[in-house]
């Protein structure tokens, strides 16, 4: 049976992979306040991996999850490992520290050579290894909010409050993945409360109360505590838990109709493309902007002396690239997922009165025949 695309969730996540790319395009932190595009998805897997263990046995989701996140990596990493050692990998690791490339339970290692494409290509996938450790967690995890719904959700809360003073987004890197799991993890509970159906049966004042609280309380910190980038969440996990929180309390607190996207076709199959291939874009999106940047000072980009030229013209290179890339290494999301490999990003919907060729007149003719003397003589 055909799984039903929810429009609402595709809306978000397409909205969440823009502002992401534009985020590390033009490195506004005011971006990240405006629409905090992580706790968005972070809840939206959440939501997404209840329903499936709901489904089918927590083995079986876990290896589903696993098998459409990894690939995507190793084409990636078969890139960008062998361009790095080639390059001269100053601070090489040890070979171990390089599985990180294969399985990714803490940011994988890069070098700063080539104008650090490897680096910021690797910068990114705190993504995936929080996401990674969220997926294999989560049948525990299901199990433990269903049994202590509130007290789940205060736990990474209250671990954080706990933990303020550790450097959990400037430490090592096992320290780092740590602050990031506890960070996101609350918006990953909220999304099995939308699956659960716990976040409608809330009043919507008490909703507008507590996302009042989570933005206010963040917003309040970061202006006091301003960070090097200004009004930055990133260096503070509490806060950004908070803020994230509130969003998606808001956001997943509303099921609006999503009916005109059908009147829409164009932006239905942009939404569709980001869907599609939103794996592939997050993995690659940093790699390009570098590469855009570094095309740029090739050609000169950044004397050109007016501002709104050189963005429009970064912007036309970067989204020429990172289309090229979807193009070249996308279909590797279809092979994960299981379906047929395809360049086109997005699928082709089959048309409402679709012709359908009669089937041949003799063999149906046959069919009746031979039905007909199996139920006058019975089996023999």
């Amino acid at each position: 049976m055909p799984v039903v695309r929810d429009r609402y969730f595709d809306t978000l996540r397409a909205v969440a992979i823009v502002r992401v790319v534009a985020y590390h395009a033009f490195h506004y932190a005011v971006l990240a306040l405006v629409f905090p595009s992580m706790g968005v998805m972070f809840a939206l897997g959440g939501s997404l991996m209840a329903s499936s263990l709901d489904r089918s046995a927590g083995t079986t989701v876990v290896r589903g999850r696993v098998r459409r996140l990894l690939p995507a990596l190793w084409v990636m990493g078969l890139i960008l490992v062998p361009l790095m050692l080639i390059a001269g990998w100053v601070h090489r690791p040890s070979w171990p520290g390089l599985l990180l490339w294969v399985v990714p339970l803490a940011t994988p290692p890069a070098s700063h050579g080539i104008g650090d494409v490897g680096a910021e290509g690797a910068g990114v996938l705190w993504y995936l290894a929080t996401y990674l450790w969220l997926v294999l967690l989560s049948p525990l995890l299901l199990r433990l909010y269903r049994s202590q719904r509130l007290l789940t959700i205060a736990v990474p809360l209250i671990a954080l409050a706990l933990l303020h003073t550790e450097p959990l987004a400037t430490g090592n890197n096992a320290v780092r993945t740590i602050g990031y799991v506890l960070t996101f993890l609350p918006c990953w509970l909220l999304g099995f409360a939308h699956r659960d159906g716990d976040l409608r049966k809330l009043h919507p004042a008490l909703v507008a109360t507590l996302v009042a609280g989570c933005t206010l309380i963040s917003l309040g910190w970061v202006v006091e505590h301003p960070g090097p980038g200004g009004l930055d969440l990133v260096p503070f996990p509490l806060a950004h838990a908070l803020y994230s929180m509130g969003f998606v309390l808001a956001l997943l607190r509303v099921s609006p109709a999503m009916g005109w996207l059908a009147r829409m076709p164009l932006v239905q199959r942009i939404i569709a493309a980001l869907n599609n291939r939103a794996v592939t874009i997050y993995l690659w999106h940093n790699v390009v902007i570098t590469v855009a940047i570094l095309i740029g000072d090739r050609i000169m980009l950044w004397d050109a002396g007016q501002g709104a030229l050189i963005y429009l013209v970064f912007s036309a290179i970067a989204v020429t690239l990172l289309t090229t890339a979807v193009l070249v290494f996308g279909w590797v999301e279809d092979l994960a997922a299981k379906r047929p490999a395809r360049l086109r990003p997005w699928p082709v919907p089959r048309p409402r009165h679709a012709y359908i060729a009669p089937k041949p007149a003799l063999p149906l003719a046959l069919a009746a025949v031979a039905q007909t003397t199996l139920t006058r003589t019975g089996p023999r």
